[in-house]
């Protein structure tokens, strides 16, 4: 049989007390592959905890503490169009005594820099609370990663419905400011994909209240308390009577106190009185108006013979677009 080889150790003072210093009193030696394999098992650690950092990031679950001045806070049109004093006042006593408890939800556009998807309200809450104590605002702030605009559009309408809930006329506007962005390609298409789990009856009068927004919006300083029977009533008026909008700005302009309950006061009292064209010395003919044609696709136009009324509608009929053609209309003298 061949004679075996002794091998030599790869530390021999670790066998050889001779050939290295005494231990201090206590110490306990340790084996070379000891050391190995505590290096090895904080490297593992470590990527454990990278992987697990990333996958939380990727999946939207990472919450990070973000400067407000690194948030874009109309990175979305936003779809509440007023927050009453009383609520934004409860809201900021609330972080003010127990801290930001749900964070806002945002996506990284750059570095250090944001787009807000939902938490308008924290984020307005926050600020205050900052100028308060004189500190920077910062808020805790979830990074999702909608993969398509729609997305992050949806996020934020599921985030209000289901935290305050929102007027008719919240949610019909969000749909067409969307549409009118291109998001959706229209707002029919906008109306499916936000208000997807809305029953049809419930959708049904969203799409009602678009016209409202389309000739609203911009003229009531209020909109969001048209409840859901009166919207009707003045989505059919509005539908009727090509001059209600006029009448009702004529109405608004001639007093200074715009509160919610004179608005409403106002509102009402003018679709109590009924269309003009029911009055007999004020008749408008519905055979004198030329057929309703498409300007432009979303833009549609119509006549009336008797007046000379022209009146604009469609998704593309935008407030921008109406200051715009009333801009015009003055140049011209």
């Amino acid at each position: 049989m061949a004679k075996r080889k002794r091998l030599t150790p790869a530390n021999p003072a670790f066998l050889d007390d001779t050939q290295s210093a005494a231990p201090p009193p206590g110490a306990v030696r340790r084996a070379p592959i000891a050391d190995v394999a505590a290096d090895a098992a904080a490297t593992s650690a470590l990527r454990d905890v990278s992987a697990a950092m990333e996958d939380a990031r990727e999946t939207g679950r990472l919450v990070a503490r973000i400067p407000l001045d690194q948030i874009k806070m109309d990175y979305l049109v936003r779809d509440r169009v007023s927050v009453g004093d009383t609520e934004m006042d409860a809201l900021v006593t609330s972080i003010r005594d127990r801290g930001q408890q749900t964070p806002v939800e945002v996506v990284e556009l750059a570095p250090g820099q944001y787009g807000l998807i939902s938490g308008w309200r924290r984020c307005q809450a926050l600020r205050r609370v900052a100028e308060d104590s004189g500190e920077p605002a910062h808020a805790l702030a979830l990074l999702r990663r909608p993969e398509m605009a729609s997305d992050a559009y949806l996020a934020m309408v599921e985030e209000n419905e289901i935290r305050v809930g929102l007027s008719y006329f919240e949610r019909a506007r969000i749909a067409l400011k969307a549409a009118e962005q291109g998001v959706f390609e229209d707002t029919e298409q906008a109306l499916r994909g936000l208000f997807g789990t809305a029953s049809r009856p419930k959708r049904s009068k969203i799409r009602s209240f678009v016209g409202i927004v389309q000739a609203l919006d911009g003229v009531l300083a209020h909109p969001h308390r048209i409840g859901e029977r009166q919207g009707l009533l003045l989505a059919k008026r509005l539908d009727d009577d090509p001059a209600f909008v006029r009448d009702l700005g004529r109405a608004l302009s001639m007093g200074s106190d715009r509160s919610a309950e004179v608005e409403q006061g106002i509102l009402s009292d003018l679709l109590a009185r009924g269309p003009k064209a029911l009055e007999p010395d004020k008749t408008v003919s519905k055979k004198a108006e030329s057929p309703a044609h498409e300007v432009r696709p979303g833009l549609m136009a119509q006549v009336d013979q008797n007046s000379g009324a022209l009146r604009l509608w469609g998704d593309r009929m935008t407030p921008a677009l109406r200051d715009r053609l009333l801009e015009w209309l003055k140049r011209q003298g």
